[in-house]
């Protein structure tokens, strides 16, 4: 016996037609679309066979799937709507239909969806009273080997093609990305970070790794009233001042009243390889009885979050691969969508942010499945077909991103090859002065 399923699929009318992502078109509305490009007047003077808002969901698409070129990515984006008149454009035509769009458009839409998704009972993203982010960068990505790009990113020693330094701040628990900024590879992490610094609150608890080793930007992030969990040097000096029942003591960094908490970091793989570290932590949470130093040493292991998060932009999405643009311009359009990875964000709806979380821990980010069915697998064959749905239907994670926790690389002072998986993280194995 057959069954035969049939389904409506709901699109904008006339040239509109080809300008949505299936289900994604849900977080990314056209009512959304339409109001950045009138903000940024980026609006076609007239009505063309590639409007504007069109191209806006093509540059999306474009990162989604940067594996094929511009005329087979318009060919996916309008796989679902068969029995439509709808145009052929040529490869120039949509090169064209970018430099028209321009950077501003897109820039405009990550502010809007760029933001904090975490709710007060969401696992992992609260430490007491502080909501948990993270600074870290991504200075892998590699950009077409023009002369333009060049003449900006400069030349690297260890391969051939220019590379770009993708600073983010994302939210622990959710790997929401909160802000992003993105440049030289020589201007430095901290330098990148000092520019998200605004978007720190007082009720937020900043990780970060021992790249941003500095008493300068120690003092900066403390000067906006958020707490810091940030990983010094192992060879840094800092006094001691006052030892503390829990091994921890108080220094100063700077102006900065900190605490250093000096730990013995173990981790071991499936098939019995084990790394081993030393860590010196420093927080400006000084209380030990209220933040006990085992607290703090096994909360500093969320900061490995980051690296899942850029997993997902560098092996899911990209793969390997580099960017399409040949110059500055086309390369700021272009990371606006691959770093954002399609999020929902603070102006999305309760409904939206609170069903795609659902979907992120509840869906393929909980059940340890291979990275071969990960959510970004899912999201892309639905917008292959271009299907139209609710967000609840995603059944992955509606953003794109790999949540595949077991696949992350890189392990204590050393690194696991990428087909190992981690058995177990002894995060406060010992803890020194305590005796």
């Amino acid at each position: 016996m057959l069954t035969t399923i049939t389904r409506t699929v709901t699109v904008a009318a006339g040239r509109f037609a080809p300008g949505h992502l299936g289900e994604l078109t849900a977080v990314v509305p056209f009512e959304l679309v339409d109001a950045v490009l009138a903000e940024t007047r980026a609006v076609q003077r007239r009505l063309r066979d590639l409007p504007s808002r069109v191209g806006v969901y093509f540059l999306l698409a474009m990162c989604l799937f940067p594996e094929v070129g511009y005329r087979l990515v318009w060919d996916t984006l309008t796989a679902g709507l068969s029995g439509m008149p709808v145009v052929c454009p040529s490869a120039k035509a949509l090169r064209d239909l970018r430099r028209r769009i321009g950077s501003a458009p897109v820039r405009a839409l990550f502010e809007v969806l760029a933001g904090l998704l975490a709710r007060p009972t969401t696992p992992g993203a609260r430490f007491g009273p502080y909501r948990m982010v993270s600074f870290d960068g991504c200075s892998s990505l590699r950009v077409p080997d023009s002369e333009r790009n060049r003449a900006w990113l400069g030349r690297t020693s260890h391969h051939g093609y220019p590379t770009l330094e993708l600073m983010t701040l994302i939210e622990s628990g959710t790997r929401a990305l909160v802000g992003a900024v993105f440049g030289p590879t020589a201007e430095g992490e901290t330098s990148y970070a000092r520019r998200l610094l605004h978007l720190l609150r007082p009720d937020m608890l900043v990780l970060w790794d021992k790249g941003f080793d500095s008493n300068v930007f120690l003092s900066k992030v403390t000067d906006t009233g958020a707490q810091v969990l940030g990983r010094l040097r192992s060879n840094r000096r800092t006094p001691v001042l006052t030892r503390l029942t829990d091994g921890s003591y108080l220094s100063a960094i700077g102006t900065v009243k900190v605490r250093v908490i000096d730990t013995q970091i173990a981790v071991t793989c499936a098939d019995g390889t084990s790394f081993t570290g030393s860590y010196r932590l420093v927080t400006p949470l000084t209380d030990a009885r209220r933040y006990p130093a085992t607290s703090l040493v096994g909360l500093y292991h969320q900061r490995w979050e980051h690296e899942s998060a850029y997993y997902a932009l560098r092996h899911t999405i990209m793969n390997g691969r580099n960017l399409r643009s040949g110059d500055p311009a086309g390369i700021e359009q272009e990371c606006g969508p691959c770093s954002r990875s399609i999020r929902p964000g603070r102006d999305a709806s309760a409904r939206q942010r609170h069903l795609s979380h659902e979907a992120m821990v509840q869906g393929v980010g909980g059940s340890g499945r291979s990275c071969e069915v990960c959510a970004y697998g899912v999201a892309e064959r639905r917008v292959e077909r271009g299907a139209v749905g609710g967000l609840q239907d995603l059944g992955a994670d509606g953003q794109l991103r790999h949540p595949c926790g077991g696949c992350a690389e890189y392990v204590g002072e050393g690194r696991a090859d990428a087909g190992r998986r981690l058995r177990s993280v002894q995060e406060a194995s010992s803890i020194r002065g305590r005796c």
